[in-house]
């Protein structure tokens, strides 16, 4: 075991990571995009500032602390933390890079499940300040971005036990507004990238944009669970080119800044989801998707939906319509609200 207490007690580390709005999520799972790779899916994400922060703070030799907004704080000896519950994720990460005597402290400025990406941004965040902590130890050089979103996903996956997807840690270490590539070929990287937008861009798509949290967290298990126990079976896979090519044609519209052929591309791949799993979206969704529709805009649940957040895209002024309107559905809700947010360019950062 490592003891960082004595290092943290004269150099406390901090890092960020953002959290993200999606389109054509899921796709990034392995056991959609191997069978589907002949039609090169890809997911689409932006980078929110909305952004997680992690510090490394000195604790009692031979214990891990954790604390968390919106989650009870938790401490375990270091050679005995739990994988599960929902600091898991943490305890494995710290158990992986064998650390002792530190305390996790997270905060973050979206809201506690909101289907924004969140344990996935957090597990960037801590993956580079321990691995920060960490450097110089043994002379190696400290991680790439790309092997941080490696090792974040592989974590994550091996303690959640089910098939996850990746793009979640790639807009956290990233940044930006991208599409996601996903070759499904052993002898080909894990994933491309192509940035979509420049950063001088984000100004202008940011005044196309609402996110919107419904108040609710969300269980992305249970729907995808759903999405993958169908297309494991068979049922319902021959809809799965068709959100392959929805996506596709979004992220090519918003390349060409044509609003319209991205609300109609958002639109369709969200109506095939609904098909498929009616609950990606609660009472207070559907009214929020419906308005949005009649002033002709797009509507999209973020991650896998069931609570958590919506986001819009439209003209500006729709959007500019629709923001009052979505204010008064969301007043109905005990702590729904609209979110101020911005593209995040950076992604991960440490200090």
């Amino acid at each position: 075991m490592i003891l960082l207490k004595n290092r943290l007690e004269s150099s406390p580390v901090e890092a960020t990571a953002a959290c993200r709005i999606d389109c054509g999520g899921t796709l990034d799972i392995k056991t959609f995009y191997y069978p589907l790779r002949h039609l090169s899916p890809c997911t689409f994400n932006m980078a929110l500032d909305m952004k997680t922060r992690v510090r490394l703070l000195p604790y009692s030799a031979g214990e891990i602390k954790v604390s968390s907004s919106g989650f009870r704080s938790e401490v375990h000896r270091a050679d005995r933390a739990p994988f599960s519950g929902p600091l898991g994720l943490v305890f494995a990460i710290a158990t992986y890079f064998r650390v002792e005597g530190v305390h996790i402290e997270i905060t973050s400025k979206s809201p506690p499940r909101s289907a924004l990406g969140g344990s996935s941004t957090a597990a960037v965040a801590i993956i580079g300040a321990l691995a920060s902590a960490l450097s110089g130890d043994d002379g190696t050089p400290p991680p790439s971005t790309e092997q941080i979103v490696l090792l974040a996903h592989a974590l994550e996956e091996a303690v959640a036990g089910i098939p996850c997807g990746m793009q979640d840690q790639l807009a956290a270490a990233y940044g930006g507004v991208h599409a996601w590539y996903w070759p499904g070929d052993p002898g080909q990287p894990r994933f491309k990238r192509t940035e979509v937008l420049k950063k001088e861009e984000y100004a202008t798509l940011e005044r196309h944009l609402l996110v919107a949290y419904c108040g609710v967290p969300h269980q992305s298990r249970d729907i995808n669970s759903k999405w993958i126990e169908q297309f494991v079976r068979g049922s319902g896979r021959h809809l799965w080119p068709e959100i392959v090519t929805c996506t596709k044609e979004f992220v090519e519209s918003m390349i060409a800044k044509d609003w319209g052929a991205a609300v109609w591309a958002m639109n369709r791949e969200v109506d095939i989801r609904r098909k498929m799993t009616p609950e990606v979206f609660d009472e207070v969704g559907v009214a929020l998707v419906e308005k949005a529709l009649t002033l002709g805009c797009g509507a999209r649940f973020t991650g896998s939906g069931g609570g958590g957040c919506i986001w819009a895209m439209g003209e500006k002024q729709d959007i500019r319509t629709l923001g009052p309107e979505w204010v008064d559905i969301l007043s109905g809700r005990k702590g729904a609200k609209l979110l101020d947010v911005r593209i995040d360019p950076k992604g991960l950062e440490v200090a």
